[in-house]
Order: structure tokens, then C-alpha cells, then sequence
């Protein structure tokens, strides 16, 4: 037997949309409940008695679904585009579910996205409490000061406040080019790019090779993979939510989307202790030091 859920809760676990659109769509007037319209959150429903309808068509809940995406560039975050560029729907599975992403990439940001109709799970994640880490690697154009490491580490100052500390390693280097290794905790929008380009460091290319402990290392930009049982287990205990014995749809099995095509390059870097010293003596995984003299923005 089923227990009754709130009705923004099924609609995302259907999913119809994240919990938080779901919300709007019930306080809209699109939703409606053995044939009332419904605008009161927090009414529960059965879902194997209840008929619930969004705009006219009936809802009945899918089998959850968790998928790590490898998004290429140029392709947008979102399940529909207004001015007809490449989506993510292009690359994900065309098999009816509606899948939605747990946070973005930018248009021109590349890596690991997680993908799925769990809308408590998707909720929970992007919660700013959650605290989850977000892995970046970053070639920037020329090398980057001690100072401006120092800065990218302790905080940058940014139009909507001041990022919080960071972990910042040089992973490589070389008179061109310079391999930046960032995680963050933060969810905010383009954050990276912001805090780069505040310190004047132009981007060449930004990956996000890391997000939640999902890797994307054995995945070709436009290809995905099927969660595991301990991978969606890891996921609910980082969101904070209770342990159920979930397997996703297809675990552990590997796809790919229209687009789909090999990475280019990747820093080679890999430690300090694998990694010889340039002959101005710096090397990689460079520890950030505070600033001799903080910049003012």
C-alpha cells in the first residue's frame, strides 16, 4: 500500500518538473485531482488511487531514473531552447522519461551533469545548505600570479557578494597556457568564469570533471552513463535524505546522445611529485598563499 505524498512531490518524482516548478504549476491552476483544480501546496495525494492531471493530460508516476552526462560545448542546459540551439535532450535518453538536470553548465562550460526525475533528490542538491563540492578544470590564457591563486582561494569579490574559500591547484603550465584545478561549494550562476574573469585571467577552456563525487573521467563529451545503486545511495546521503532501496533504471550500463565525440586535451599535470620544475621554479599543484598585497575590487 501506498502512503499519500504531497502533490508537488509526485509530480516531480513523475517527472512533470523539479519539485519547485511543480509548485508553480499547482499554485497556476494547472493541476487538477480527481478532477479538481488544485492550488493549495502541500495537498497529498495516493498515487495508485488519485487521477492527477497537469493541463489537461493525466500523470502517473515514472520509475526513477539516474544518469551522470558528459555535456559538450556548445550545447544549452535546458530541456528547450527558444532560440533553437543544441539541448541536452539531444544527448539523453529517447525513450519517453523526462529527465531533468541537477543544476547547469553554461553554454560554453563542459562535464559532468547529473541528470534524473528524482525531484527530492535534485532539490536537495542544489540546496546552497548542502554544501555540494563542484570540480573544475580551468586552462587559463598565460600564468597566474601567487596573488591572483591567493584571491581565487579566499574569496573574490562579485557583483552578488563574495565567493566563498575555494581549492586551488596548479595543475600545469606552461608560457601559453596555465591548468587550474577549482572546487567550490557554491551553486551560483557562471561563478568560475566570474571569479576569473574579476582577476583578469581569460578562459580557454572550462571543464567540470567532478560533481558530487561523480566523475567524468571514462566519459566522452555527448556520452552518459547509468548511476549505480552505492552511487544513488552516496547522492541521498550527501542531499541529506533518508537511505531507500533505490537502483536506477539501467544502472551501469553507458549511452550516447546525438553530438557525441571525443574530449580534446586535458592537463597532463598530475601531481607535485610527478611534475618537474619550469626554470622560473614553480611547479604544479601549487599551494595559494595570501596575497602581499590584496586586490581591491
Amino acid at each position: 500500500m501506498t502512503d499519500p505524498i504531497r502533490l508537488q512531490r509526485f509530480l516531480a518524482q513523475a517527472g512533470v518538473a523539479s519539485r519547485r516548478k511543480s509548485e508553480t504549476l499547482i499554485t497556476d491552476g494547472h493541476v487538477r485531482v480527481n478532477g479538481k483544480v488544485v492550488t493549495t501546496l502541500g495537498t497529498k495525494v495516493d498515487p495508485r488511487k488519485d487521477r492527477v492531471e497537469v493541463n489537461g493530460k493525466r500523470i502517473r508516476a515514472e520509475d526513477l531514473t539516474y544518469l551522470l552526462l558528459h555535456k559538450p560545448k556548445g550545447v544549452v542546459t535546458t530541456l528547450d531552447d527558444p532560440e533553437g540551439r543544441p539541448t541536452i535532450v539531444d544527448l539523453l535518453p529517447q525513450d519517453g522519461s523526462r529527465l531533468f538536470p541537477v543544476g547547469r553548465l553554461d553554454f560554453y562550460t563542459e562535464g559532468a551533469l547529473l541528470c534524473t526525475n528524482d525531484g527530492d533528490l535534485a532539490h536537495a542538491l542544489t540546496h546552497p545548505s548542502r554544501h555540494v563540492p563542484k570540480r573544475y578544470l580551468v586552462r587559463v590564457r598565460g600564468t597566474v600570479s601567487e596573488d591572483q591563486l591567493a584571491v581565487l582561494g579566499t574569496g573574490v569579490d562579485l557583483e552578488d557578494g563574495r565567493s566563498a574559500k575555494a581549492k586551488v591547484l596548479v595543475r600545469a603550465e606552461t608560457r601559453s597556457h596555465t591548468w587550474l584545478d577549482i572546487t567550490v561549494h557554491e551553486g551560483r550562476n557562471r561563478l568560475i568564469r566570474r571569479m576569473c574573469e574579476t582577476l583578469e585571467l581569460t578562459i580557454m577552456r572550462l571543464l567540470r570533471s567532478e560533481f558530487a563525487g561523480l566523475k567524468v573521467d571514462d566519459l566522452h563529451p555527448g556520452n552518459f552513463r547509468m548511476l549505480t545503486a552505492r552511487e544513488i545511495g552516496k547522492l541521498r546521503a550527501t542531499a541529506g535524505l533518508e537511505h531507500k532501496n533505490i537502483s536506477s533504471r539501467g544502472s551501469n550500463t553507458l549511452g550516447s546522445g546525438r553530438g557525441a565525440g571525443r574530449g580534446r586535451d586535458k592537463p597532463r599535470g598530475r601531481s607535485a611529485s610527478t611534475t618537474r620544475r619550469r626554470s622560473d621554479n614553480r611547479r604544479t599543484e601549487r599551494p595559494r598563499r595570501k596575497p602581499t598585497s590584496p586586490r581591491k575590487k
